[in-house]
């Protein structure tokens, strides 16, 4: 029951505060804790995140706080463990290593502070990264596969002395993981980035692993960089009309709703979801699943389309697109060479949100050709010489 408050207190806050472009994580997280022997100084101020705060302690000491029952007190090296710690707050000191990331989606952001040398396990294979510094890890056995967030390998992380386990929300559907992993002492932090209300905040996460890893400074440059990024997008009066879709193996369409933060990411580059108007009322965080003739209908006549290569693969041309989906022949964007494919990358790169919604952007205004996206790429037709 307290579970449930809680949640409800924090969806009503939410909805509060979603239109505040200036977010305290405070208003959210709540009142800072007293720790025996140490003074509170002050939070730092998050732009857009919310499930996140953290707060500055006296001697170099700060608590990195979400909404769940663990906090993570970071240790300044050299000093100790502060007495009478409340056993919800886990001691990392520094410098924190040997961590096993199950939360795929933060990788990027440790590998932007240059702190991917932190993470000794990982959840995917080397194959699986498209992170280049976590495959070149793995390739090179500094990094090591320790199972996936529902098989871990406990033996390993024991044996290789296993200091913290960062998880993604995906852990809560195997609760016994979890608690087999804390009754093993492999502390648990779950990364809450994916239910961040703004795309940026959860690029915003970068100041979490920055301050894990003493780069709190570096992560807060890196992630202002982003934030410029959003700021500097060209204007466009023009609202495109897109659609964002893979088809699965069943030869469904597979598109995203109105509160998913890709549909956020295309509005702020000045585009519209095609799919609003039929999943107006329904804003969960999420995607759909329709059938072919229902997706035909409501996206024949959008400007344009954004084929998602994360469950199929990167496509090489339209013509190649239309051999698997020759549904597709008649829709607008097909026919004014207006379809799009993602990077395989796409949703390994947490860290580079504000650059995927200014590709979406110089998409949307016709400006990629001076400024090429990094994250799609324009699919040409058979005989197309514009490139």
């Amino acid at each position: 029951m307290k579970n449930s408050i809680t949640a409800f207190i924090m969806l009503i806050c939410l909805a509060v505060f979603s239109g505040c472009a200036q977010k305290d994580s405070g208003e959210i997280i709540g009142e800072p804790y007293e720790i025996d022997g140490l003074e509170f100084i002050e939070r730092e101020k998050n732009t857009y995140a919310e499930r996140f705060a953290i707060d500055r302690y006296s001697d170099g000491y700060s608590l990195i706080r979400t909404q769940d029952e663990y906090s993570l007190l970071v240790i300044p090296e050299g000093k100790s463990v502060p007495k009478n710690l409340d056993k919800n707050m886990i001691p990392v000191c520094q410098p924190a290593d040997n961590i096993y990331l199950a939360a795929t989606s933060a990788m990027g952001l440790f590998a932007e502070l240059d702190c991917e040398d932190r993470i000794r396990f990982s959840s995917l294979k080397a194959e699986d990264w498209y992170i280049e510094q976590a495959a070149d890890a793995m390739n090179a056995g500094e990094m090591i596969y320790a199972g996936k967030y529902r098989e871990p390998d406990y033996e390993l992380l024991l044996s290789e002395k296993c200091r913290l386990s960062i998880q993604s929300t995906m852990i809560e559907h195997t609760p016994e993981v979890k608690e087999k992993l804390i009754e093993l002492n492999i502390p648990v932090f779950i990364d809450r980035s994916s239910y961040e209300e703004h795309p940026l905040g959860r690029s915003e996460w970068i100041k979490v692993y920055g301050e894990l890893c003493g780069e709190y400074d570096k992560a807060s440059e890196l992630f202002e960089s982003q934030k410029a990024e959003l700021d500097n997008i060209e204007k466009t009066e023009q609202n495109k009309t897109a659609v964002f879709f893979y088809i699965n193996s069943a030869g469904q369409a597979v598109t995203k709703k109105p509160g998913d933060y890709v549909t956020k990411m295309i509005e702020l580059a000045g585009g519209k979801n095609v799919f609003d108007e039929k999943f107006g009322g329904d804003t969960a965080a999420s995607s759909v699943t329709i059938e072919p003739e229902q997706f035909c209908s409501i996206a024949k006549d959008a400007d344009i389309i954004i084929y998602n290569s994360s469950i199929g693969g990167e496509i090489a041309s339209t013509d190649d697109l239309l051999e698997k989906y020759p549904m597709l022949a008649d829709f607008k964007a097909v026919k004014n060479n207006e379809v799009w494919c993602t990077r395989e990358n796409l949703f390994q790169e947490t860290m580079k949100l504000g650059t995927v919604i200014s590709d979406l952007n110089s998409v949307f205004c016709g400006s990629y050709k001076q400024n090429e996206p990094q994250f799609l790429f324009r699919l040409e037709k058979s005989g197309d010489d514009e490139k």
